[in-house]
């Protein structure tokens, strides 16, 4: 029996299990798994005898430079994006404050409009080009790098309209961030290379057309994740354990090597890039551009009693990111069960009134708050109170009535989230926010990102996340500075452990996050107290709920299968996760209308193929995928008016497709049947399966328990695994000593060694 290992909670997710490996959501759409198994085809073996040594060094070779060409390209991206948006946001507000100075009301007229274009331009981008570049990204390219391909994530299209639909939504002021969306850039510019570009765009190359297995791809689209977290922000090692913490299911050694490799080139583009820009060709592209706010110049050393605070940092980060992630659940369930399935344009106004209401916010309060009294002047600080306007920095002067006075408010809502982290995170400005600004920043911010997340545009959670923790990791570093009184303490210092432990307690990332939080923030003496607050955040998350990437994957009907099999299953064997479903199998040499027929009639990807022995008995000799039985009747090639079995070894069957032709285009549907026109004469010839299968698919016995199988299936990357009769016969038996084989000495000498060898 053929069975796709049911999945726990699909109840849950918003999909039904319409068939063996294969899925179809709520919405309509399907999500079909991956053949990361290597199918060792007649076609396969053929193709791997013809291939030398030389030819396997070529391929090392093209796949090291692939590495070369995902960094330059994931950064010449970040680039463009970044360089955009500063500039965006530059012209904004040197136009708003230049406003301002004869007309408030002028000015905010301007502002709500330039924030209206710009997320308007978003979100008709990804409603009419790229459905799929909407939202982060993140949780479809995990689902992809655990096996479920979800069609349209990885196109063309999709890379165009994640890169222009960035540039207008974080430009426009949302209450997101542009560091998931690259994240999904570097994984699209990865999958595009690997495939040769793009064929609907006549935008690709043979030369390219190298790697066409879901398996080459898979690895290909890991150094394009890694990539984008380099490229985000600007830290490369940070990159490469997001990629192996966060986003993939399968890991080897080799894989590292290129991954880091891919990151180290990514960090060289973007530091060329910021040095070239540093000469003002950029315009305003300047320090602030990229993610690094350093923290270098703050708290130099903490004591024993600061622990405490630190740690309720950690508490309050989990129990914020937890409501969080809960809160965004019920909104985005709500807008797409209801709002989203009123068509495009509802999704276009809806985007547009979130920018209405974050510009009213963002531009009104500051004017209702008061101004505050410069401090004294430090000329060792380099700080300038107040900022002149138009200028980015602490102590903005916004509605104020004297010329020593500034808006705090103002100094963190009206202005680009990063200098506005910036002035969260700096050091040597201690009375600089009041606890109301700040409480009342963090209730509408919070608010926002809430509510913005899951908008019809490209929105990443970590810079938002990052607002969100500093702000109330600044709020208990003035309660510790007023408490303990000394002079050495920064609230800078408790805004970078708020920062870390608020996205600890919505990702549940804890290395990769760590990593992330010391490189853009160039101090490593804080590194010990990032890991107590992102291990206490995890904990107090993990009590209420899930991470949100794997809570928005449910949502969104992607069916992940975690590290860990559920706890039920343990009381489960293979043969009840098989349930009553018929096995639908196909004989060795089968007719085409038989063929067609069974196509037509269900949607499975995976048949079984039985043979008969001389006895009468049935023998499973292999199993035979969907996309190749509709490469074989488009082909025609191997049609054969006999229904008797060819000879695989002679030399009279026609030229077949080699197996770079079984290959489905990434992210797309492939062939179907209707595509496939076939004439009555066509549908009377039969087709001899036994070169195209996969004669050594993985099998399994009916009473193995299904934590077992679950564990196998998700190791392996599987796509379809038997469920057999326990057999009765066995033929061998294999040990490590019989998987030694190439080792200096001969594979038949050696002896493993006891493990409880007796003392001499």
């Amino acid at each position: 029996m053929l069975v796709w290992s049911r999945l726990p909670n699909s109840e849950d997710g918003g999909y039904q299990d319409d068939a063996v490996g294969f899925l179809k959501k709520s919405d309509g759409s399907s999500v079909e798994s991956l053949d990361y198994e290597v199918i060792e085809n007649y076609a396969y073996r053929e193709e791997q005898a013809q291939r030398g040594k030389l030819y396997m060094g070529y391929l090392l070779v093209v796949k090291w430079f692939f590495a070369l060409l995902i960094g330059i390209g994931t950064g010449l991206a970040a680039v463009f994006i970044n360089i955009s948006v500063e500039n965006f946001a530059g012209w904004k507000f040197a136009l708003t404050f230049s406003l301002i100075q004869k007309s408030y009301i002028a000015g905010f007229v301007v502002y709500i409009l330039i924030n209206l274009a710009l997320v308007f331009s978003s979100a008709y981008i990804v409603t009419q080009f790229a459905p799929a570049a909407a939202g982060s990204g993140i949780p479809e390219i995990k689902g992809y790098l655990n096996g479920v391909d979800i069609h349209g994530i990885l196109l063309f299209r999709t890379l165009i309209g994640k890169i222009f639909g960035s540039i207008g939504s974080v430009g426009g002021g949302l209450a997101l961030g542009k560091e998931g969306p690259l994240v999904h850039t570097g994984a699209c510019i990865a999958s595009l290379l690997g495939q040769g570009g793009s064929t609907k765009y006549h935008l690709s190359s043979r030369w390219f057309q190298v790697f066409k297995s879901d398996r080459d791809r898979r690895d290909l689209v890991t150094c394009g994740c890694a990539a984008g977290v380099a490229a985000a922000f600007r830290a490369p090692v940070g990159g490469v354990l997001f990629a192996l913490e966060e986003v993939t299911s399968w890991w080897r050694s080799q894989l590292m090597w290129r991954v880091f490799f891919t990151s180290a080139v990514v960090a060289v583009v973007v530091r060329t890039a910021m040095g070239w820009c540093k000469s003002g060709k950029c315009g305003h592209f300047g320090s602030g551009g990229f993610i690094i706010w350093d923290t270098s110049d703050g708290q130099e050393d903490y004591s024993f009693q600061e622990l405490l605070p630190m740690a309720v940092i950690g508490v309050i980060g989990g129990l914020l990111g937890a409501l969080f992630n809960q809160l965004t659940l019920y909104v985005t369930s709500w807008r797409r069960n209801l709002l989203h399935k009123k068509g495009t344009r509802v999704k276009i106004i809806e985007a547009c009134l979130v920018s209405l209401v974050t510009s009213i916010i963002s531009f009104g309060l500051p004017l209702l708050r008061t101004c505050s009294p410069c401090p004294e002047a430090d000329p060792d600080s380099g700080i300038e109170c107040p900022r002149p306007p138009g200028m980015y920095g602490n102590y903005v002067n916004f509605y104020c009535s004297k010329d020593k006075e500034y808006n705090d408010l103002a100094t963190i809502f009206f202005n680009t989230q990063d200098d506005a982290i910036r002035n969260l995170f700096s050091a040597k400005t201690i009375h600089e926010f009041s606890a109301q600004s700040l409480l009342t920043f963090l209730v509408m911010f919070y608010t926002l990102a809430v509510v913005t997340f899951g908008t019809a545009v490209p929105a990443g959670q970590f810079v938002p996340g990052i607002m969100i923790g500093s702000t109330y990791g600044r709020l208990v570093g003035m309660l510790v500075v007023r408490h303990y009184k000394k002079l050495n303490i920064e609230e800078g210092t408790y805004a970078l452990l708020g920062a870390a432990s608020f996205l600890g307690g919505s990702m549940r990332m804890t290395v990769s996050l760590c990593v992330i939080m010391v490189e853009i923030t160039n101090n490593l003496k804080l590194l010990p107290l990032i890991m107590l607050v992102l291990l206490i955040s995890k904990a107090v998350g993990d009590a209420f709920n899930e991470g949100l990437y794997e809570e928005q994957a449910r949502l969104k009907g992607i069916p992940l299968l975690e590290s860990r099999p559920k706890y039920q299953m343990r009381n489960m064997i293979a043969k009840e996760a098989c349930g009553s479903r018929r096995v639908v199998s196909l004989p060795r040499v089968v007719k085409v209308a038989d063929v067609v027929s069974i196509l037509r009639s269900n949607e499975h990807n995976g048949f079984p193929v039985v043979d008969h022995t001389r006895s009468g008995e049935s023998l499973i000799i292999g199993l035979v995928l969907r996309s190749h039985l509709l490469v074989l009747l488009q082909s025609k090639v191997d049609f054969q008016h006999s229904p008797l079995p060819s000879d695989t070894t002679g030399g009279s069957r026609p030229i077949r497709p080699n197996f770079s032709e079984f290959a489905k285009p990434v992210s797309s549907k492939g062939i179907s049947i209707d595509d496939i026109h076939l004439s009555s004469d066509d549908l009377e010839m039969y087709i001899d399966l036994a070169p195209f299968l996969n004669p050594s698919p993985y099998i399994i016995p009916e009473d193995m328990s299904l934590t077992k199988v679950y564990n196998l299936f998700r190791q392996l990357g599987l796509r379809h695994v038997f469920v057999v009769s326990r057999p009765s016969r066995v033929v061998g038996l294999i040990t490590r000593k019989d998987l030694l084989i190439g080792d200096n000495e001969d594979s038949s000498t050696v002896e493993l060694q006891s493990t409880s060898s007796s003392a001499s």
